[in-house]
Protein backbone atom coordinates (compact mmCIF):
# COMPACT_ATOMS: atom_id res chain seq x y z
CA UNK A 1 0.00 0.00 0.00
CA UNK A 2 2.74 2.36 1.03
CA UNK A 3 4.94 1.90 -2.11
CA UNK A 4 1.70 2.93 -3.86
CA UNK A 5 0.92 5.95 -2.27
CA UNK A 6 4.52 6.70 -2.94
CA UNK A 7 4.29 6.08 -6.77
CA UNK A 8 1.22 7.40 -7.27
CA UNK A 9 -0.86 9.93 -6.66
CA UNK A 10 -4.13 8.53 -5.83
CA UNK A 11 -8.16 8.95 -5.19
CA UNK A 12 -10.26 7.18 -3.74
CA UNK A 13 -13.59 6.09 -5.46
CA UNK A 14 -16.66 5.00 -3.76
CA UNK A 15 -18.80 2.06 -4.74
CA UNK A 16 -21.79 0.96 -3.34
CA UNK A 17 -22.67 -2.83 -3.76
CA UNK A 18 -25.42 -5.00 -2.79
CA UNK A 19 -24.60 -5.65 1.06
CA UNK A 20 -21.14 -4.46 1.12
CA UNK A 21 -19.19 -0.82 0.15
CA UNK A 22 -16.18 -0.77 -1.32
CA UNK A 23 -13.69 2.36 -0.95
CA UNK A 24 -11.22 1.65 -4.27
CA UNK A 25 -7.72 3.45 -4.16
CA UNK A 26 -6.57 4.26 -7.69
CA UNK A 27 -4.52 6.65 -10.01
CA UNK A 28 -6.38 10.18 -9.57
CA UNK A 29 -6.20 10.74 -13.48
CA UNK A 30 -5.19 7.44 -15.94
CA UNK A 31 -3.62 10.15 -18.71
CA UNK A 32 -1.14 10.80 -16.46
CA UNK A 33 -0.25 7.04 -16.47
CA UNK A 34 -0.24 6.97 -20.39
CA UNK A 35 3.20 5.83 -21.96
CA UNK A 36 4.47 7.01 -25.14
CA UNK A 37 6.63 3.95 -25.41
CA UNK A 38 3.56 1.43 -24.20
CA UNK A 39 1.57 3.01 -26.72
CA UNK A 40 4.55 2.73 -29.81
CA UNK A 41 5.20 -0.99 -28.53
CA UNK A 42 1.77 -2.29 -29.20
CA UNK A 43 -0.66 0.65 -28.44
CA UNK A 44 -1.18 -0.06 -24.93
CA UNK A 45 -3.30 2.20 -22.76
CA UNK A 46 -3.99 2.52 -19.36
CA UNK A 47 -7.37 1.47 -19.04
CA UNK A 48 -6.97 -0.45 -15.94
CA UNK A 49 -6.88 2.79 -13.87
CA UNK A 50 -10.36 3.77 -14.61
CA UNK A 51 -13.28 2.02 -12.88
CA UNK A 52 -15.80 0.96 -15.96
CA UNK A 53 -19.46 0.45 -15.06
CA UNK A 54 -19.27 -3.06 -16.26
CA UNK A 55 -16.89 -3.88 -13.72
CA UNK A 56 -19.47 -2.78 -11.35
CA UNK A 57 -22.26 -5.08 -13.00
CA UNK A 58 -20.25 -7.55 -12.98
CA UNK A 59 -19.33 -7.54 -9.46
CA UNK A 60 -23.19 -7.16 -8.10
CA UNK A 61 -23.62 -10.41 -10.44
CA UNK A 62 -20.83 -12.34 -8.39
CA UNK A 63 -21.88 -10.98 -4.77
CA UNK A 64 -25.17 -12.75 -5.64
CA UNK A 65 -23.51 -16.16 -6.04
CA UNK A 66 -22.01 -19.13 -3.77
CA UNK A 67 -18.17 -19.56 -4.88
CA UNK A 68 -17.24 -21.82 -2.36
CA UNK A 69 -14.67 -24.09 -3.39
CA UNK A 70 -14.86 -22.96 -7.22
CA UNK A 71 -12.06 -21.74 -8.58
CA UNK A 72 -12.37 -18.79 -10.90
CA UNK A 73 -9.65 -16.82 -13.48
CA UNK A 74 -10.55 -13.14 -13.94
CA UNK A 75 -8.92 -11.14 -17.32
CA UNK A 76 -8.03 -7.99 -16.93
CA UNK A 77 -8.71 -7.45 -13.24
CA UNK A 78 -8.05 -3.43 -13.34
CA UNK A 79 -8.52 -1.99 -10.18
CA UNK A 80 -9.81 -5.03 -8.34
CA UNK A 81 -13.56 -4.56 -7.80
CA UNK A 82 -14.68 -7.71 -9.97
CA UNK A 83 -11.77 -9.60 -7.95
CA UNK A 84 -13.18 -8.47 -4.58
CA UNK A 85 -16.82 -9.15 -5.31
CA UNK A 86 -15.70 -12.73 -6.45
CA UNK A 87 -13.20 -13.50 -3.35
CA UNK A 88 -16.52 -12.10 -1.15
CA UNK A 89 -18.52 -14.73 -2.68
CA UNK A 90 -16.06 -17.63 -1.46
CA UNK A 91 -14.41 -18.12 -4.87
CA UNK A 92 -11.07 -19.13 -5.11
CA UNK A 93 -10.05 -15.99 -7.66
CA UNK A 94 -6.67 -15.75 -9.62
CA UNK A 95 -6.47 -11.81 -10.27
CA UNK A 96 -4.35 -11.39 -14.33
CA UNK A 97 -3.67 -7.77 -15.97
CA UNK A 98 -1.28 -7.05 -18.60
CA UNK A 99 -0.03 -3.89 -16.02
CA UNK A 100 2.07 -4.82 -12.98
CA UNK A 101 0.63 -1.82 -11.48
CA UNK A 102 -3.12 -3.10 -11.74
CA UNK A 103 -2.12 -6.24 -10.04
CA UNK A 104 -0.79 -3.90 -7.51
CA UNK A 105 -4.00 -2.00 -6.87
CA UNK A 106 -5.89 -5.42 -6.99
CA UNK A 107 -4.31 -6.57 -4.12
CA UNK A 108 -4.12 -3.17 -2.32
CA UNK A 109 -7.87 -2.75 -3.01
CA UNK A 110 -8.67 -6.07 -1.79
CA UNK A 111 -6.51 -5.81 1.95
CA UNK A 112 -8.67 -2.72 2.30
CA UNK A 113 -11.87 -4.38 1.57
CA UNK A 114 -11.33 -7.64 2.49
CA UNK A 115 -7.94 -8.15 4.86
CA UNK A 116 -6.50 -10.56 2.33
CA UNK A 117 -5.17 -10.70 -0.69
CA UNK A 118 -5.40 -12.35 -3.99
CA UNK A 119 -3.86 -14.88 -6.26
CA UNK A 120 -2.52 -12.47 -8.78
CA UNK A 121 -0.45 -13.09 -12.24
CA UNK A 122 0.76 -10.92 -15.21
CA UNK A 123 -0.82 -12.36 -18.27
CA UNK A 124 -0.38 -11.42 -22.00
CA UNK A 125 -3.80 -12.32 -23.65
CA UNK A 126 -1.28 -13.23 -26.91
CA UNK A 127 0.74 -15.61 -25.18
CA UNK A 128 -1.22 -17.14 -22.75
CA UNK A 129 0.96 -19.67 -20.13
CA UNK A 130 -0.25 -23.29 -20.94
CA UNK A 131 0.21 -23.50 -16.76
CA UNK A 132 -2.60 -21.04 -15.87
CA UNK A 133 -4.55 -24.46 -16.19
CA UNK A 134 -8.58 -24.40 -16.35
CA UNK A 135 -10.88 -22.68 -14.18
CA UNK A 136 -14.56 -23.45 -13.44
CA UNK A 137 -15.26 -19.78 -14.13
CA UNK A 138 -14.07 -17.29 -16.04
CA UNK A 139 -14.82 -13.69 -16.02
CA UNK A 140 -13.88 -10.41 -17.34
CA UNK A 141 -15.49 -7.08 -17.44
CA UNK A 142 -15.08 -4.52 -20.34
CA UNK A 143 -12.60 -5.90 -21.93
CA UNK A 144 -13.84 -5.97 -25.90
CA UNK A 145 -12.66 -2.35 -26.56
CA UNK A 146 -10.21 -3.31 -29.39
CA UNK A 147 -10.99 -5.81 -32.76
CA UNK A 148 -8.28 -7.57 -32.02
CA UNK A 149 -9.45 -8.07 -28.90
CA UNK A 150 -12.17 -10.72 -30.16
CA UNK A 151 -9.97 -13.29 -31.63
CA UNK A 152 -7.80 -13.06 -28.20
CA UNK A 153 -10.59 -13.34 -25.69
CA UNK A 154 -12.27 -16.38 -26.82
CA UNK A 155 -8.97 -18.06 -27.60
CA UNK A 156 -7.86 -17.52 -23.53
CA UNK A 157 -11.71 -18.44 -22.32
CA UNK A 158 -11.08 -21.53 -24.71
CA UNK A 159 -8.15 -22.40 -23.00
CA UNK A 160 -8.71 -21.76 -19.51
CA UNK A 161 -12.68 -22.97 -18.98
CA UNK A 162 -12.92 -26.01 -17.25
CA UNK A 163 -15.13 -28.47 -19.34
CA UNK A 164 -18.16 -27.87 -16.57
CA UNK A 165 -17.29 -24.58 -16.75
CA UNK A 166 -18.78 -21.28 -17.35
CA UNK A 167 -17.14 -18.11 -18.53
CA UNK A 168 -19.62 -14.50 -17.36
CA UNK A 169 -18.55 -11.66 -20.17
CA UNK A 170 -20.07 -7.91 -18.88
CA UNK A 171 -20.21 -5.71 -21.87
CA UNK A 172 -21.43 -2.69 -22.39
CA UNK A 173 -21.43 -2.69 -26.44
CA UNK A 174 -18.05 -2.70 -27.81
CA UNK A 175 -17.35 -2.94 -31.12
CA UNK A 176 -15.62 -5.59 -31.14
CA UNK A 177 -18.86 -7.79 -29.32
CA UNK A 178 -19.69 -9.53 -31.99
CA UNK A 179 -16.96 -10.54 -33.38
CA UNK A 180 -15.98 -12.33 -30.00
CA UNK A 181 -18.60 -14.18 -29.90
CA UNK A 182 -18.20 -15.36 -33.31
CA UNK A 183 -15.29 -16.40 -32.85
CA UNK A 184 -16.49 -18.25 -29.67
CA UNK A 185 -18.72 -20.27 -31.43
CA UNK A 186 -15.60 -21.32 -33.44
CA UNK A 187 -13.80 -22.51 -30.03
CA UNK A 188 -17.28 -24.82 -29.44
CA UNK A 189 -18.00 -22.16 -27.02
CA UNK A 190 -21.91 -21.55 -26.28
CA UNK A 191 -23.92 -18.39 -25.12
CA UNK A 192 -26.16 -20.16 -22.83
CA UNK A 193 -27.81 -16.88 -21.78
CA UNK A 194 -27.34 -13.23 -21.82
CA UNK A 195 -28.66 -10.74 -19.36
CA UNK A 196 -28.82 -6.97 -19.64
CA UNK A 197 -28.63 -4.62 -16.67
CA UNK A 198 -28.80 -1.10 -16.10
CA UNK A 199 -26.19 1.37 -15.19
CA UNK A 200 -26.55 4.80 -13.75
CA UNK A 201 -23.75 7.18 -11.76
CA UNK A 202 -25.37 11.02 -11.50
CA UNK A 203 -27.11 12.56 -13.73
CA UNK A 204 -25.27 12.05 -17.54
CA UNK A 205 -23.85 8.05 -17.14
CA UNK A 206 -26.72 5.39 -18.21
CA UNK A 207 -25.53 1.97 -19.67
CA UNK A 208 -27.12 -0.92 -20.24
CA UNK A 209 -24.64 -3.97 -19.43
CA UNK A 210 -25.11 -7.23 -21.11
CA UNK A 211 -23.56 -10.19 -19.30
CA UNK A 212 -23.33 -13.19 -21.82
CA UNK A 213 -23.03 -16.93 -19.84
CA UNK A 214 -20.60 -18.88 -22.10
CA UNK A 215 -20.37 -23.01 -21.81
CA UNK A 216 -18.87 -25.43 -23.78
CA UNK A 217 -20.86 -26.80 -26.42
Amino acid sequence: MRSIEQRFVTATEHVTLPGVDVDLLRPRNADDLISEEDFVADERLPYWADLWPSSTILATRLLEEEGRDRSLLELGCGLGLVTIAAMRSGFDVLATDYYEDALRFTRANAWRALGREPRTRLVDWRAVPEDLGTVQRVVAADVLYERRYAVLIASVIAQTLAEQGEALIADPGRVATPDFLRQCERHDLQVVGTEVRPYAAGNNIRQRISIYTLRRA
